[in-house]
């Protein structure tokens, strides 16, 4: 008899319920920040959760309540624009355009948002852009897995290689007293080898799966756009530059790349000629449309509450680094790595990571003989590799949101392949330290 997956909600229901169980069975701990600016570990109670798996669903939502209300507003805002029939007919006149030269769009997009992950730290503003790369590869014959993957999982792939990246090498840097972005020529190496694989995949992955659509290079017809829709068109490519300019000169996050979807909507379903009801109806079913997918980001932020209440996230942290006392280099460095992929189940936020893990991690591996620098790759390869299976990144949440992929669904297509990206971090991790790093 074949296995059903589980429904999302039973996954998170589940890791909910056994993260309360963690909460009886560890030792409570927190580290506290002394007066010279180091961190120390102390005992505390925990606190063992019961009942507030249930309370702890509402301060998930509390708590990721702007990725929830982007989701919704940017679903509705799509909505809106597909309704006019501007996207549709745009897309057809690009299929024809491009004939068959689509795989060097898909290389070109990968490497874009390959590049904008390790250089800026693309990661929450690759959302909108998987809803509208998704609905262009359907169209051009291929499915929503190859729209994640040339969106969502380059950008994760530079995150994960970064080397001018401020939210992972600039803390992380900083907090080992390393100079700002140093170590840049090994890294671009790694981003290199990395996104280079990432392509040759997209690429085997077109090939296996690219299939005849109702809309394809061959039968798609170049109807002349109207008035309306290529000012629709033209009002969408405004906003795509706005969105890239406003995240990397005018420091926007979500109120503001959520109010510029908002904006775009309204504007194109004015333009369209739709009546103020008819616009707010096509918002709301939007709205309606992505909601249930919407919503496990807020289940799913429940799991970090549950352990954060129960004071046990730090005691477990604590253990993992007790556990690397008396290794020698490579073992140490290779439980490091090991450490940062299964804390990031637990602590998705790199800032928030950097700032726990890295003042521990960067005395003790000088202690074994292993370069500061190293330490930082190997908080960068478990904090980003990890990212596309963890269920408590809101970000992936929100993608998945967006493509309209399952959790569970995704998860099993997408385990193999980070499995072998932990593989490769890992070997070019052993190799700094044969190199000066």
């Amino acid at each position: 008899m074949k296995l059903r997956v589980p429904n999302t909600y039973v996954i998170i229901a589940f890791l909910l319920l056994l993260c309360a169980v963690i909460t009886w069975l560890v030792p409570g701990g927190q580290y506290v920040q002394g007066e010279d600016g180091t961190l120390g570990y102390e005992t505390v109670d925990s606190v063992p959760q019961t009942w507030q798996v249930f309370s702890a669903v509402y301060h998930g939502f509390v708590k990721q309540a702007g990725i929830i209300v982007f989701i919704l507003v940017v679903g509705g805002a799509f909505w809106l624009l597909n309704a006019t029939g501007a996207v549709s007919a745009g897309i057809s006149r690009f299929i024809v355009r491009v004939g068959k030269r689509d795989k060097w769009v898909l290389v070109a997009v990968t490497l874009l948002f390959s590049l904008a992950g390790a250089v800026f730290g693309m990661s929450e503003e690759t959302i909108p852009f998987v809803g509208m790369v998704v609905p262009l590869m359907l169209s051009m014959g291929y499915d929503a897995f190859m729209g994640m993957l040339i969106v969502y999982v380059a950008a994760n792939m530079g995150f994960s290689s970064a080397f001018l990246n401020p939210f992972t090498v600039g803390i992380a840097q900083g907090m080992a007293d390393l100079p700002l972005f140093s170590g840049m020529g090994y890294r671009i190496v790694c981003w290199t080898i990395l996104t280079a694989l990432l392509i040759v995949f997209v690429l085997l992955y077109a090939a296996r799966t690219r299939k005849a659509t109702p809309v394809t290079q061959e039968t798609a017809v170049a109807v002349p756009l109207t008035g309306r829709q290529t000012a629709i068109l033209a009002v969408l490519g405004i906003t795509v530059i706005l969105l890239v300019v406003g995240v990397t000169c005018w420091e926007w996050y979500l109120p503001e790349i959520t109010g510029l979807f908002l904006l775009m909507g309204i504007v194109c379903g004015i333009i369209a000629g739709f009546s103020a009801n008819r616009i707010a109806e096509e918002l709301l079913s939007g709205a309606k449309d992505i909601l249930s997918a919407a919503l496990v980001v807020g289940f799913a932020s429940g799991i970090i509450v549950i352990l954060q209440d129960g004071k046990v996230v730090d005691s477990i942290l604590h253990a993992m680094q007790e556990g690397l006392d008396g290794q020698g280099p490579m073992a140490s460095l290779s439980a490091m790595y090991g450490i940062q992929a299964v804390i990031n189940f637990l602590i998705p936020s790199a800032s928030a990571k950097a700032a726990i893990t890295i003042p521990i991690m960067a005395p003790f591996a000088d202690m074994v003989g292993v370069s500061r620098q190293a330490m930082v790759l190997a908080f960068q390869f478990g904090d980003g590799f990890t990212n596309m299976l963890t269920p408590t990144s809101g970000v992936l949440m929100a993608a998945l949101a967006m493509a309209r992929i399952p959790y569970a669904k995704w998860v099993k297509w997408v385990w193999k392949g980070t499995v072998g990206l932990l593989f490769v971090g890992l070997l070019l991790l052993l190799a700094t330290l044969l190199i000066t790093f």
